[in-house]
């Protein structure tokens, strides 16, 4: 009767898949983008929001993200904060245009309620469907390389060296020899199909680290969390300067990183899966997640780039989601567990994922520099720029550029003009500022 009500729900069987498989890849995603909770939680922390608080905060939304995804969408995308838009929350919006964090999370609530309002109307059609395929797949390719290269930086294979430039690391590190070791045995598994790999490839990898020294496993310093703490955060949002051009602007853009970066980020997702039908659904998901977001008191939730990983371990139903979101729920009380597991058991697994994201680059046209050249930017400065954001807007500013410079001005779209001149007036607002 359970499996029953499972395969009901989450439609199982129409979509080739089992209730063991989706448990699993939901296992996988939760172990690949678990680090969410300690890194967003001290970027929310440079905002001024009390540390023990801001790790609440990233479970909750992540938990409450991933249940609206799984039981609402029915797609195995993992809903965390998401990573560059809590830098623009702590260091933009915060720090460089001084609101206060209790304003900066108005401004999310805000945000997200024009996200919403676009996600469930038929603005999301007519811009999904304005954005060239050229564009959207190379917002694939630039997550893939981007992935590949959080995966090398986890491992410790490359470091930023001076001047930000990355470089090659020290291969004669425990942390480095540990990491390709680790991934040797990942592409193995990978390679050959073998169920469960990138579970295996997680233990397997913990217990390499632990043999150089990289992981001990008799230190596990009970963290303790105070419900009056959070408290103090959630529904905390203050309303105060709702008047004043400075958070309009703060409202702006971020508005724009979170529709056209979740665009990019779900329509890759769905498409990975080959279920694009599910589209406005996930995107709408995704768009009340991100409002509760500031009502739970973290910067917004996205589609993470990581629930690649899910997809690719057999995740392709929402079960993914929603397991995946259970075990947020249970790292509440079990975060010196998960802090075990070492970067180098991860990066391999990230570094397969981003691997496996660059092969949409083949279906690029790259005989027409009108519209290989804009996705090659997109490509480029995703992982160049460490921005999700910029790269896509970059491209997408300089693809009607493009067509109007050879004679094929008709064949943009007005949406797109209307989405290009937004992101070039973000970009001179910005420089001015």
């Amino acid at each position: 009767m359970k499996g029953n009500w499972f395969n009901k729900l989450f439609q199982l069987e129409q979509n080739a898949t089992t209730m063991k498989r989706e448990v699993l890849a939901g296992i996988i995603g939760f172990f690949t983008i678990v680090y969410i909770i300690a890194v967003n939680s001290l970027i929310l922390s440079e905002a001024g929001i009390p540390l023990e608080a801001a790790i609440i905060a990233t479970i909750v939304s992540s938990v409450v993200g991933c249940l609206i995804m799984g039981f609402w969408a029915n797609v195995p995308i993992l809903i965390v904060p998401g990573m560059g838009i809590n830098a623009l929350f702590s260091y933009t919006i915060v720090q460089s245009m001084g609101m206060t964090w209790q304003e900066a999370l108005a401004v999310v609530f805000v945000s997200g309620l024009i996200f919403m309002f676009i996600a469930f109307s038929r603005f999301s059609t007519v811009l999904s469907n304005s954005i060239p395929q050229s564009l959207k797949e190379a917002i694939t390719v630039g997550l893939g390389l981007f992935l590949m290269l959080i995966g090398l930086e986890k491992g410790g294979i490359v470091v930023k060296g001076t001047n930000s430039i990355i470089a090659l690391g020290n291969l004669g590190e425990p942390q480095v020899i540990a990491t390709i070791l680790t991934f040797l045995i990942a592409i193995f598994l990978f390679i050959r199909n073998t169920p469960g790999n990138f579970l295996i490839t997680v233990i397997v990898g913990t217990f390499i680290a632990w043999l150089f020294g990289l992981v001990n496993f008799q230190q596990t310093q009970e963290e303790t969390f105070s419900l009056s703490d959070y408290m103090g955060v959630f529904g905390a949002m203050s309303f105060d300067s709702i008047l004043s051009l400075t958070f309009w602007t703060a409202v702006f853009s971020l508005t724009m990183v979170l529709v056209f970066e979740n665009i990019g980020l779900v329509s890759g997702h769905v498409s990975f899966i080959n279920r694009s039908e599910k589209f406005p659904r996930a995107f709408q998901a995704t768009s009340v997640s991100s409002m509760l977001s500031g009502l739970f008191g973290t910067s917004p939730t996205v589609s993470a780039v990581e629930s690649t990983a899910s997809m690719a371990a057999g995740g392709k139903t929402g079960l993914t989601a929603v397991t995946t979101g259970l075990l947020f729920l249970l790292s509440a009380f079990c975060i010196p567990i998960i802090k075990l597991i070492p970067n180098s058991a991860i990066a391999p697994i990230l570094i397969i994922i981003g691997g496996l994201m660059l092969q949409n680059i083949r279906h690029l046209n790259l005989e027409d520099l009108s519209e290989s050249f804009p996705a090659i930017f997109i490509i480029a400065l995703i992982p160049f720029t460490y921005s999700i954001a910029d790269g896509i807007a970059v491209g997408f500013i300089l693809y009607p550029i493009l067509k109007i410079a050879i004679g094929k001005a008709k064949e943009i779209t007005l949406p797109m003009y209307v989405i290009a001149g937004l992101f070039l007036f973000n970009f001179v607002f910005h420089v001015i500022s």
